[in-house]
Parts: structure tokens; C-alpha cells; sequence
């Protein structure tokens, strides 16, 4: 048995960030943004001495890395053919770029479930608690699920 709890940074959170698929035929070729929601899933099979799954007023460090990352940002891929011109954007004060190994609510999510699994090893709050689910939304419509496999094989932490 399994306790369960949820944090969700909503579209109003400010993580409002722009990228694009240059791999796409379709428009999501071009640079286009929203403001992304995340949700992330902690488990337990045990309870902290407080009675929760994780301490939801100490996830102000985990907060500010999705601000570093996501807030205002332009995120492009390093295999983007166009990350010069990025970088060269960046120069000038246009864009505030990250550079990621991938777009895409997929790989955002599976980015931010590995960051917040060193999260909670940082914190201490690992192996007593786990990562169980990441859902990133572009908005109502659209959302991507990132979680580890039912195997227990734990999945690389490449981006490919």
C-alpha cells in the first residue's frame, strides 16, 4: 500500500516558456510558448514523522529550479540546427535560453521527474518517498505523463 500525494504548479504559476520541434512538419516547427503546468506525484509506503508524503512548504527549492528552467525561458534543443542562431539571440539580451537535450511536454516531464527524484535524495527524503508520475500541460488540452515502468527497471536518465 502506497500513500499518494500531489503538487501542481498551475498555468498561472509563471512558467511561461517558448521552444519549438524542429523536427515537426507541422506549425510546432515554429517557436510558439505557453504557460505550463506541472503536476508531480510523491509516494510513500510510510508516512514522515509528520505525518505526510512530502513536506509541501519545502518544495521551495525544487519551485525555483522549474523557475530557472521554465520561467520566461526560450528552451531549445541541442540538436536544434537553428541553437546558433539561438545562442546569438541570447547574446543580445532577446531570449533567455536553456539549452535541453529535447522539446516537448514528453521530455519535460521525464526532465523534471529526474530532477525532482534528486530532489528528494538531496533532501534526504529518498528512499522513504519516491517520485511516481510527472504531468506537464501545455494547456487544457494537451498534457504528457512521464512515470517510471510497473517493472522496476529504472529508466536511464538520457533525454534521447
Amino acid at each position: 500500500m502506497f500513500y499518494t500525494s500531489s503538487k501542481t504548479y498551475g498555468h498561472a504559476s509563471g512558467l511561461s516558456c517558448a521552444f519549438r520541434q524542429w523536427r515537426a512538419k507541422s506549425h510546432c516547427r515554429f517557436l510558439h510558448g505557453y504557460a505550463l503546468a506541472v503536476r508531480i506525484d510523491f509516494e510513500a509506503s510510510e508516512l514522515d514523522e509528520q505525518g505526510w508524503v512530502v513536506d509541501f512548504g519545502g518544495l521551495r527549492t525544487f519551485k525555483a529550479w522549474l523557475e530557472q528552467t521554465f520561467d520566461h525561458k526560450t528552451l531549445v534543443a541541442t540538436d536544434d540546427p537553428l541553437l546558433p542562431s539561438f545562442r546569438d539571440l541570447h547574446e543580445v539580451g532577446a531570449i533567455d535560453l536553456v539549452e535541453v537535450p529535447a522539446v516537448g511536454c514528453e521530455k519535460f516531464a521525464r526532465m523534471i521527474f529526474h530532477r525532482a527524484e534528486a530532489w528528494l535524495d538531496e533532501n534526504g527524503l529518498a528512499p522513504r518517498c519516491r517520485v511516481s508520475l510527472v504531468e506537464v500541460r501545455e494547456h487544457e488540452g494537451n498534457a504528457a505523463i512521464f512515470r517510471p515502468s510497473n517493472s522496476g527497471v529504472a529508466h536511464p536518465r538520457d533525454d534521447q
